[in-house]
């Protein structure tokens, strides 16, 4: 079965990463979760990557605070894609993880979102829009939640003030 696997360094990022399951259910895609340190398990996070490739995993999404090496740890042991979550945690307030996550050497790409919540949601739509490239019941599914998005924003013309 084909899933999104989502990796997260301590049990307190699930309350950020509860959002990108919450995106990934929306539209029924099947994910697993897993904490797993990438600097006080090191071995675990790298056995994890092997067996849920083996079950089917497509892309991986790797949320962690401060040092936040989880999501380079998850991109040196897969060719699957990565997408980096930089929690907001520490004195920093998560610019650290940001930087962590969006520096990675040549040839290790993660793809990286925002830090804490909106990063959270936009994994899960990425990992999303990854699976439907395969998935045209998917494909569809995103693009009615555009079509609806759109529709909340758009204007009418009494919403323009015009200033000549």
């Amino acid at each position: 079965m084909k899933f999104v696997s989502i990796v997260i360094a301590s049990k307190s990022d699930y309350e950020i990463m509860v959002e990108c399951t919450e995106t990934l259910k929306k539209f029924g895609v099947p994910y697993e979760l897993i904490v797993s340190s990438a600097h006080r398990s090191p071995e675990r996070t790298k056995n994890y990557i092997q067996i849920a490739e083996e079950k089917g995993a497509q892309v991986f999404i790797a949320a962690a605070g401060m040092a936040a090496h989880l999501a380079g740890t998850v991109a040196a042991h897969t060719t699957k894609p990565v997408l980096g979550v930089p929690i907001d945690s520490g004195s920093l307030k998560g610019e650290d993880a940001l930087l962590s996550t969006v520096m990675m050497s040549e040839g290790m790409p993660v793809g990286t979102l925002a830090i804490g919540k909106a990063g959270a949601v936009n994994a899960g739509y990425l990992a999303i829009e990854i699976m439907a490239l395969q998935d045209d019941e998917l494909k569809v599914k995103l693009q009615e939640d555009r079509i609806s998005k759109a529709k909340k924003v758009e204007l009418d013309s009494s919403e323009i003030e015009t200033i000549l």
